[in-house]
């Protein structure tokens, strides 16, 4: 059964849908290959496993677990060194969560990024106070696309799945919403091809951050 608007809680998905960190995450894992293997892939490689945990990508490289935490050492030193330089928010979310904080709605964010990181992300566009939770990397053992962590952003906000959306760039962010029961949302501005989106049958398509308000 298809959920329908008004959703009085919405869950968010960061790297892709609120802040275009997608280049500096490419460029963070192309350096630490070059770093430790001496080589690169092309984007269309990382963009497939994008949203996903660091240390599951890197694992594809070797099965050594002491090489896997050195590997994501160079990932996190590059990318932290060079984040507020190149991260930007995606024109109009700033206002966009500004505008749903202040009419009262409810926020989380949901994402496979360590809390450090995720916090970095949200104090750089300085929104980090308009959401409620956040579930990150360290918060559940089961990650997207499984369904974990939208659950547990739904059980750290007491909130039923019926009236929430999940909001995300991704297809992992769309399996794991609609597999926890809440309807999905799918941001056009993201990485993803639309081809890949619309496969995951999303509830909404939100061509420009502000079409979010209509929702609630």
């Amino acid at each position: 059964m298809s959920l329908q608007p008004p959703y009085r809680t919405l869950l968010f998905d960061l790297d892709g849908t609120l802040i275009d960190s997608i280049g500096l995450i490419f460029a963070s894992y192309n350096h630490t290959l070059r770093v430790h293997r001496g080589e690169e892939r092309d984007d269309d490689f990382w963009l497939a496993k994008l949203g996903t945990p660091l240390r599951s990508q890197l694992a594809e490289f070797t099965d050594d677990p002491l090489e896997v935490e050195a590997m994501a050492t160079t990932y996190r030193e590059h990318n932290h060194g060079l984040h507020d330089e190149l991260v930007r928010p995606y024109d109009g979310v700033v206002e966009l969560v500004r505008e749903l904080d202040q009419r009262g709605t409810e926020l989380g964010l949901v994402t496979s990024k360590s809390r450090r990181g995720a916090r970095k992300g949200l104090d750089l566009i300085g929104v980090r106070d308009c959401f409620r939770t956040l579930i990150c990397l360290e918060d559940v053992q089961q990650h997207k696309p499984h369904p974990a962590p939208v659950l547990a952003a739904l059980e750290r906000l007491s909130v039923a799945a019926e009236g929430a959306i999940y909001i995300g760039d991704s297809p992992h962010d769309l399996i794991s919403g609609r597999a926890a029961g809440t309807a999905t949302a799918a941001v056009a501005w993201g990485p993803f091809p639309r081809a890949e989106l619309d496969a995951c049958e999303p509830d909404h398509w939100l061509e420009h951050p502000s079409d979010l308000l209509a929702l609630v």
